[in-house]
């Protein structure tokens, strides 16, 4: 029986990513693997992760906070890796060598997700490997230099998209890649993020019990590529979700439903003002952008809303 998703219950759960990491103080990325790995608390599992921020912190020389078997992997491959492990366990399981229910998961930077490593990924997906991928999405390169990414939003200062006189940061959108894995038409994908520990945890539990390949992109702020304080990420997981920058909602089956709907939908604006990386948007004269930023996040919640009443008025009608 599975454990039940309450505070009380998992505090009695060891956590199998350990404090002693030398990710930066105030990061969402090990709150965001504990709570991975303690929804994933009554099964054995093997995790991957792509180079990255989580990856060069966790795990230096001799030392690592990994509780669980786990596998680093270049930026590009952590997806093919897990399938190959994901493989051998299933031959080894059939040969009557392996006798215990293991769970693959792959946890993943924005960069070996969005762009480096979405070709693996999509492979994977595409071969119906049953693993689960988490991209921990933090929207740049940050390990590097704070370079855009495929993640990066509209108008964002990074290093390589400086914001000046001449280019208000990243001219792009970013990519939507969670409607794109969605598209591969397998059996679950998901957003979240680690304001909402419930609905994330929940994501993640129901993942792991679906055969097949699965998605999850969880939202995680950082506080030196953003320019906010140390203290504010899951204020900025928050105020993403509440403004619908940042919507909750899972693809079951080819199913939409939007797991959390904010009773007042909040402006964007209190969403860019908490960080340096928009600060050049509030700069007089560029009013235009903030507006062009809302229109954006309206359309795409609208559109996901529409989606699901889609889906809700075809399952009345039957």
């Amino acid at each position: 029986m599975a454990t039940p998703l309450n505070l009380k219950e998992l505090s009695k759960h060891e956590l199998r990513f350990t404090a002693g990491h030398r990710l930066c103080a105030g990061c969402a990325a090990p709150t965001v693997v504990k709570m991975i790995l303690l929804a994933a608390c009554d099964w054995s599992v093997v995790v991957a992760s792509s180079t990255g921020c989580l990856e060069v912190s966790s795990c230096i020389s001799t030392y690592t906070a990994w509780k669980v078997p786990w596998i680093h992997n270049a930026f590009e491959n952590a997806a093919a890796t897990l399938s190959g492990v994901e493989t051998m366990y299933r031959a080894l399981k059939k040969q009557g060598k392996i006798d215990k229910d293991i769970k693959f998961i792959a946890i993943c930077g924005d960069g070996g997700t969005y762009d480096i490593g979405f070709q693996s990924l999509s492979g994977a997906m595409e071969r119906w490997h049953n693993m689960l991928y988490v991209c921990y999405d933090n929207e740049a390169y940050m390990n590097t230099g704070i370079q855009r990414s495929g993640a990066t939003p509209t108008y964002a200062d990074t290093t390589t998209c400086p914001a000046g006189s001449v280019i208000p940061g990243k001219p792009q959108q970013r990519k939507d890649l969670t409607r794109i894995m969605a598209a591969h038409g397998i059996p679950y994908v998901a957003q979240a993020s680690p304001s909402h520990w419930a609905d994330l945890m929940k994501k993640v539990r129901k993942a792991l019990e679906i055969e097949g390949p699965k998605f999850i992109n969880v939202f995680t702020p950082c506080n030196r590529g953003w320019r906010t304080r140390t203290d504010d990420a899951i204020l900025l997981s928050r105020l993403a979700v509440e403004t619908c920058f940042w919507p909750l909602y899972e693809v079951e089956n080819g199913v939409t439903r939007v797991t959390f709907k904010p009773r007042e939908k909040k402006p964007v604006l209190e969403f860019l003002k908490a960080q340096g990386r928009f600060k050049h948007l509030f700069e007089p004269g560029r009013e235009k952008m903030v507006a062009e930023i809302q229109e954006m996040v309206d359309k795409n919640w609208e559109r996901l809303l529409k989606e699901e009443e889609m889906f809700i008025s075809k399952q009345d009608s039957q």
